[in-house]
Parts: structure tokens; sequence; C-alpha cells
């Protein structure tokens, strides 16, 4: 079973298309498929090349609605705190951020994350997708923002992830977590048993914005390829 899962596409529709055109079973946009919420149904028109094989999140750029409201119009599948079984697979998505400088449309507490993240617990085995990746991790380093300016501080760097996200991952161990929302952070990582990716964002020229999984059986990775189309 083949799953391309992308994210932080941001209005970039020539990117979008080229992802969509490599061949999977299932297609999992996972949020901020655009900024500030504009262009939600163009993006929903392109989505709708691969129609019922699509699943979207809302980024912390599309609120839970706004996201239900396109996949209505455009015969997607709304899949914020949903999970589909495939191939044996359980695979669960939930979609905004833990709380940023910036106040955008689809933000969560982190005690919100852990809750609604709790549901997925006992799915086995677990694939998870969450827009928000792990904190302390090569997933989740931005550049450092001074929260009362809103400018980036130098070169400094910062995690600015979800401890939510983190500790469920470390709780739960699903073999499989995808991320996106630091668009600078495309990396791979262990945590225990749980292979973390965050394939970037298309949004940052040079980074790439999609990972092509291959499942295989019930229980096994078989490889990944970090890809822009």
């Amino acid at each position: 079973m083949r799953l391309l899962v992308f994210s932080d596409i941001h209005n970039d529709w020539t990117t979008l298309r080229r992802l969509l055109a490599i061949e999977a079973d299932y297609y999992i946009a996972a949020g901020d498929q655009v900024t500030w919420s504009k262009g939600i149904d163009q993006c929903g028109e392109i989505l709708a090349t691969r129609g019922e094989r699509v699943y979207v999140l809302p980024g912390n750029h599309e609120s839970a609605d706004q996201v239900a409201g396109m996949c209505a119009r455009h015969g997607l599948h709304d899949f914020h705190e949903r999970h589909i079984e495939v191939g044996g697979w359980n695979i669960a998505g939930l979609g905004y951020s833990n709380p940023t400088p910036f106040n955008t449309p689809g933000e969560y507490s982190e005690q919100q994350i852990a809750a609604r993240l709790g549901r997925f617990a006992d799915l086995s085995p677990l694939i998870l997708v969450c827009h928000a990746p792990p904190y302390d991790t090569a997933l989740d380093v931005a550049p450092k923002i001074d929260w009362e300016t809103l400018t980036v501080q130098g070169q400094d760097q910062a995690h600015v992830g979800s401890t939510a996200v983190r500790a469920v991952i470390e709780e739960v161990q699903p073999l499989l977590s995808l991320h996106g929302h630091i668009h600078e952070s495309r990396a791979a990582v262990r945590l225990g048993r749980t292979l973390a990716i965050n394939p970037g964002s298309s949004y940052v020229e040079g980074v790439l914005s999609g990972v092509l999984v291959e499942l295989e059986g019930k229980d096994k990775v078989k490889r990944y390829r970090l890809t822009s189309g």
C-alpha cells in the first residue's frame, strides 16, 4: 500500500499538482494547503482530481469548519480527528498546531492536543498524521521569534513543536508518524520504535513537501521517499 502525505503547500498549486500526479493508494493533505484561508476552493478543485482517495486536515492556516466545507463541496474526506482502517492499518489524523505567536485560525492548547490524540491510543498498528511535529526534535526547529515584536532574532533557532504530540508518540509508539507545520525542518527521526517524518514545505525554496510511504503487510514500513513530485 502506498501512502502520499504532504503539508504546508501554502497555495503552491504547481507543487500540489506534481504531488497528486504521483500514483498512490491514499493521499493525505496534512494542513496549511493555503495561507490565511485564502484560495481554499481552488485547493479543493485540485485535490478533487484524486477524489475519493484524498483525506484532508486543517493546519493552523485553515479552520476545521473551512476544511470540512471544502471537503463537502469537492468530494473529499474530512480527516480531522478521525481515523480509517485500510489494509490492516489504522491511520489517524489531527489537524491544527500548538499555539503560535501569530494567532492563526487553527491552534489548540497542548491540553486539547493531548485529549484529541488520546482517542487514538488503542489503535494498532497505528500511523499518526498530525500537522504539529513533536517538540525538541529535528522536525520542529524554526528561527527564533520575539513574541512581542514578532521579529526573527538573528540566526537563533528554537524548538517550537508540540509537547503533547511528543508525549503521545513516546507513550503510544505508533509505527509511523507524519507531520508538517515547521517548513524548514525536513527530517526523519526515531522516537523509540516510531519513525517520525516532516517532509518540509514547498513554501521554502529547495525544500520538499511530501513523503511517499510504502507499507508492507500489517506492521512494516517498507520504504519512504521525500518528494516534491
